[in-house]
C-alpha cells in the first residue's frame, strides 16, 4: 500500500461538542466537499457520518481519520462535551472502512503546525522561533485544547494531553472575582466546599466566556443579560457598545495569556506557541491589541525567557483536517511496512494454504481482531473450536514466534488505536473503569520494559547465576517480597539461596560471601545506602553482583550485571504497584533462562548424531573415562 497513492477518497472529520465537520481528501492536501453538520441533528456518531457519506458520489471510501474533542484511550470513545460514544473497531466495521483512525483534535491540529504557510498564521508580539524546538498549542472552543510537538528523527511527535484541566490561578482582583463566582456556581462534583478546583477550561471556552460575563456583570453591579451566548458576548465586545462584554473579552484574553505562558515554560516551547480553536481566530486584530501578549511575557524572573518565544494565531480554516490527514498517511505507511506486514491481509492471502483447523483460527481472527488482542490462547482455541497447539501453529505459519509476537503485529496492523499510555484513575471512575485503567497501565509499562530489554545483560546474568555456588537475595521495604520470590525460584532450580531484608543481617551476610557466590540485589531506585554497602562488601569478598534496578543509578554502576527496570514510582508516598510487578517479571525471565540452560546441558545428543556414532564407531576415538553417551560437543572436544 502506497500512502501517497489514493486508491479511493479518504474521509476526514473534525468532531466538536457542537458541530461535526467533514471533508474528502482526494490527493495529498487536496480537500473537497467540505460540510458542517450540527451534532444535535444526529442521534449518534454513526448517523452523522452516514449522513455525510450519503451526499458523496457513488464509490467506496476505504480509509477515514477522525479528530475528536475528547481524550482517545484505546477502543472506546466517550465524548467529554457531548453524549456521543462508540467503539472504534465496531464503528469501522459498521461503516465498512478498511482503516479508521481516531485521535484527539488538538493532537491532529498540532501535527499540522510544521506544515503551515506564512499565510496560515498571524504573529502576535515579538520573539523568534528556534529551529527544531518544542512547539506548544492551545485553543478555545467548546473546551480548551492543549497539545505540543516534540521534534524526533526528522519528524514530530504530538503530545496527547488534557492540559486544559490544569488549575486556573487568578492574577488580579478582577480574576479573583471570577474565581469566587466560579466557586459559587460550578457544579459541586468539581470538588467539596468553597475551595473547588476550577480549570482553565472552565473559563477559556465558549461556556467560560459566558461564566466570565456573569461574574463581571455581578462585580460591576450591572444586570447581566439573560441567556447571553458566547458569540453574542464577543460580538458586543468587538462592537464596543457593552462595557461588561468589553471587560469580559479583555479578561478572557489576559487569562489565555497566562495559560499560554504556563504551557511555554512547562514544555520549553522555544519553537513558539500557537493559538487555535473556534474563538480567538474570529477576534481578528482585537486579539492582537489585547493584553494577551503582555500577560504572556509577565512571568517575573522568566519574563525575558518568554519574550523570546513567538506566539501565533492560526488563521487557516482547515488546519485540523491537514493534521489528521498527516496522521492517517503515517498510519497507512506503518500498515504497508514490513513490521506490520498488514497482518490481516497476510492472513487473507495465506488462508487457502492453511489446514482446516488453522483456517478456523484465521476466520476467528479476521472476524474479531480486537477481541483476539485481549483473549488468552485458551479462549481463542475454544471459540475457534481447535486445540491450543493449533493456535500456536497458526501464528508460526505467519512467520511469528508465537502468540505474543502475533498479537504485537496484529495490534500494529489494525487501526493505530491501540496506544501504549498511562491513564489517570479518577474519583468518578466506576469499579470497571478503575480495573480497566489499572490493568491498562500495568500492560503499558510491561510493553515499555519489553521494548528496552537488553539481551546481552540478560544472557550474562543467566550465565553467572546458573554457575553460582550460592545466590543471596537482598532488598528492603516493599521489595522484600520480590526478593523472597527470587529466593523461592532459585531454590526450585537447585541453587542454594537465602534472602536478607534487614540492613544489619544484610551487612553480615555480604561479608561471608565467597568468590563463586552472587549477591542478587533488588532496588527500584538503586540509591539505598544499605544495598550499595552490600555491593561493596560482596566485591571485597570476590563475589559478583547482579542488580535489578534503574539505569544510571549508583547501584547499576556498582553491579557486574544490571537488569534494568526504569519505572518511576514514589514508594515513599504510595504502595509500589506496577514497579513491583515489573521486578517480579524480570526475575521470571532470568529463572526461565536458567531452567532452559540447564535443560540444554542435560539433553541427550540428537538422534542423527547418535545414529552416526552407532553406524561409524571408528569415526571418533573416545578418550579414556569419557562415556559414549556423553553429549556430542563433549566427545569431540576429547577426540584424538
Amino acid at each position: 500500500m502506497n500512502p501517497s497513492a489514493f486508491d479511493s477518497p479518504r474521509l476526514l472529520a473534525d468532531i466538536g461538542g457542537t458541530y461535526a465537520r467533514f471533508t474528502i481528501e482526494t490527493a495529498p492536501g487536496e480537500l473537497e466537499r467540505a460540510a458542517t453538520l450540527r451534532c444535535a441533528d444526529h442521534a449518534d456518531f454513526h448517523a452523522a457520518v452516514s449522513s455525510y457519506l450519503a451526499t458523496l458520489p457513488p464509490g467506496r471510501v476505504a480509509h477515514a481519520a477522525v479528530a475528536i474533542a475528547n481524550p482517545v484511550e484505546g477502543d472506546e470513545v466517550r465524548m467529554t462535551n457531548y453524549h456521543w460514544q462508540f467503539s472504534i473497531e465496531a464503528m469501522r466495521e459498521r461503516l465498512g472502512f478498511d482503516t479508521l483512525v481516531v485521535v484527539n483534535d488538538f493532537t491532529a491540529l498540532a501535527m499540522a503546525l510544521p506544515h503551515l504557510a506564512s499565510s496560515d498564521k498571524r504573529q502576535v508580539g515579538g520573539g523568534q522561533p528556534r529551529e527544531r524546538s518544542v512547539i506548544g498549542i492551545l485553543g478555545s472552543g467548546s473546551g480548551l485544547g492543549v497539545s505540543g510537538l516534540i521534534p524526533a528523527d526528522g519528524g514530530w511527535i504530538a503530545l496527547g494531553t488534557e492540559g486544559g484541566h490544569t488549575s486556573f490561578s487568578p492574577r488580579d482582583e478582577r480574576e479573583l472575582a471570577i474565581l469566587h463566582h466560579a466557586w459559587r456556581t460550578l457544579p459541586p462534583r468539581d470538588g467539596p466546599g468553597a475551595n473547588k478546583h476550577v480549570s482553565f477550561e472552565r473559563l477559556l471556552s465558549g461556556p467560560g466566556l459566558e461564566l466570565i460575563y456573569q461574574a463581571l456583570a455581578e462585580r460591576a453591579g450591572a444586570r447581566a443579560a439573560e441567556g447571553l451566548s458566547a458569540p453574542e458576548i464577543a460580538r458586543r465586545a468587538l462592537g464596543g457598545n457593552d462595557a461588561v462584554c468589553v471587560d469580559t473579552l479583555d479578561a478572557f484574553c489576559a487569562i489565555l495569556g497566562t495559560a499560554a505562558a504556563n504551557l511555554a515554560v512547562t514544555l520549553g516551547a522555544l519553537g513558539g506557541i500557537y493559538i487555535g480553536g473556534g474563538i480567538v481566530p474570529r477576534l481578528g486584530k482585537h486579539f492582537d491589541r489585547s493584553c494577551f501578549r503582555s500577560r504572556f511575557e509577565d512571568k517575573g524572573r522568566f519574563s525575558a525567557y518568554l519574550a523570546q518565544i513567538p506566539t501565533w494565531v492560526i488563521t487557516a480554516e482547515n488546519a485540523t483536517f491537514h493534521g489528521v490527514a498527516a496522521i492517517l498517511a503515517a498510519q497507512l505507511r506503518n500498515l504497508s511496512g514490513a513490521a506490520a506486514s498488514a497482518i490481516l491481509g497476510q492472513i487473507h492471502r495465506a488462508r487457502a494454504n492453511l489446514s482446516p483447523a488453522e483456517r478456523r483460527v484465521a476466520d476467528h481472527v479476521l472476524a474479531h481482531p480486537r477481541s483476539v488482542l485481549n483473549d488468552p490462547v485458551a479462549e481463542i482455541a475454544r471459540v475457534a473450536q481447535v486445540s491450543q497447539p493449533t493456535v500456536i501453529r497458526f501464528c508460526r505459519s505467519l512467520g511469528c514466534e508465537g502468540l505474543s509476537d502475533f498479537k504485537l503485529r496484529l495490534a500494529s496492523g489494525l487501526t493505530g488505536t491501540v496506544p501504549v499510555t498511562h491513564t489517570q484513575v479518577t474519583r468518578d471512575d466506576s469499579v470497571l473503569e478503575l480495573g480497566t485503567k489499572v490493568l491498562g497501565n500495568t500492560a503499558s509499562s510491561i510493553l515499555q520494559v519489553r521494548d528496552h530489554l537488553n539481551r546481552d545483560s540478560i544472557d550474562r546474568a543467566i550465565a553467572l547465576l546458573a554457575q553460582a555456588g550460592r545466590v543471596d537475595c537482598f532488598a528492603v521495604g516493599y521489595y522484600s517480597a520480590v526478593a523472597q520470590d527470587a529466593q523461592y525460584k532459585f531454590l526450585r532450580l537447585g541453587l542454594p539461596s537465602a534472602v536478607y531484608t534487614d540492613p544489619r543481617a544484610q551487612a553480615m551476610a555480604a561479608r561471608v560471601l565467597g568468590a563463586n557466590d552472587i549477591a542478587f540485589v533488588i532496588s527500584p531506585s538503586g540509591r539505598k545506602e544499605e544495598l550499595l554497602a552490600v555491593a561493596d562488601a560482596a566485591h571485597e569478598r570476590g563475589a559478583r553482583v547482579v542488580a535489578v534496578t534503574a539505569s544510571q543509578s549508583p547501584l547499576a554502576r556498582k553491579a557486574d550485571v544490571t537488569l534494568i527496570i526504569d519505572h518511576a514510582e514514589d514508594v515513599d508516598l504510595h504502595l509500589p504497584m506496577v514497579s513491583r510487578i515489573l521486578h517480579l517479571l524480570m526475575i521470571d525471565i532470568v529463572s526461565v533462562g536458567i531452567a532452559m540452560q540447564r535443560q540444554e546441558s542435560l539433553a541427550p545428543p540428537p538422534p542423527s548424531a547418535m545414529d552416526e556414532l552407532s553406524a561409524a564407531p571408528r569415526a571418533r576415538t573416545v578418550a579414556p573415562g569419557v562415556s559414549a553417551a556423553a553429549p556430542l560437543a563433549k566427545i569431540t572436544s576429547h577426540s584424538h
